[in-house]
């Protein structure tokens, strides 16, 4: 597996919950996109949530940062690299022995 996210823009806030791990976000064009959620991460404080896309060709996941808002949905955000790459490490070392991680 390997790590994505989406550039430096904003993930509209649009969630709707499924299933149990299914999630639906609206990218910043509105266009739906369907996620499998893999795990809620903390990190210095902050809660950043690993996704799968069910449209995935290339096995990669998607982390973006839970941004907690005064009304009922969350927000999530895109992280820099950095933060990408701590969160993703905190991930593959807590499931190294339930996904087969390739680099």
């Amino acid at each position: 597996m390997a790590k994505d996210f989406f550039g430096e823009e904003e993930v509209n806030n649009d969630m709707v919950l499924d299933d149990d791990n299914l999630f639906v976000l609206n990218d910043e064009d509105g266009n739906e996109i369907k996620f499998e959620f893999l795990d809620l991460i903390e990190l210095e404080n902050e809660n950043y949530v690993v996704l799968y896309p069910l449209e995935n060709d290339n096995e990669e996941v998607v982390i973006l940062k839970v941004q907690e808002t005064e009304g009922d949905l969350d927000e999530y955000l895109s992280v820099d690299e950095k933060t990408l790459q701590a969160v993703y490490a905190i991930f593959k070392e807590k499931f190294k022995d339930v996904y087969d991680f390739q680099d």
